[in-house]
């Protein structure tokens, strides 16, 4: 008796660990037990300038970037004697069209990326089932490592088969 009693108790208390909050499907750990503030997410701005004429400031837009935001990516394309203006996403630049028309020559699926979102989604919940650990830790790779793509194997495949292929860097 007191073997079964302790066996529903121990039954109860699992079934009561199952549920009551939600489970955190974030794969990526990124938290430091440290204490102290992380360096890298300190961005400074850059130094405020007084504009020709106020008059062409925009006004305030919520969740709209701020002029003196810095623009790291921008920054390093007029450095190297880019146009930063091409970064920005206005649609498909006209030297694009022949490949946006070759790619999508059967047809475009235009909710792809709902489609693609809602299903990793249930992938990461169904694989994160079981991540549970003491110590924190980054479980992005091992949960996607079915789906990762090794290049040297698919490069003995290739040459196996006879197709041309690049010189490669050898293996680490």
């Amino acid at each position: 008796m007191p073997v079964l009693r302790a066996l529903f108790l121990l039954s109860l208390m699992g079934l009561a660990a199952c549920g009551g909050r939600e489970r955190d499907i974030t794969l990526h750990d990124l938290r430091t037990n440290s204490r102290e503030p992380e360096e890298f997410s300190i961005v400074p701005s850059k130094p405020l300038a007084t504009p020709e004429s106020f008059a062409e400031l925009p006004g305030p837009t919520p969740g709209r970037a701020n002029r003196a935001d810095q623009t790291p990516l921008s920054d390093a394309v007029a450095a190297l004697g880019g146009n930063p203006a091409r970064l920005r996403a206005d649609g498909v630049p006209a030297s694009d069209g022949a490949l946006i028309q070759r790619a999508g020559r059967f047809g475009v699926d235009g909710n792809i990326r709902e489609d693609l979102a809602a299903a990793d989604l249930e992938f990461r919940k169904t694989r994160s089932r079981f991540t549970f650990s003491i110590v924190p830790e980054d479980d992005y790779y091992r949960i996607y490592r079915r789906q990762a793509i090794d290049p040297y194997r698919q490069l003995l495949r290739f040459r196996r088969l006879g197709v041309q292929t690049p010189s490669a860097p050898p293996e680490e």
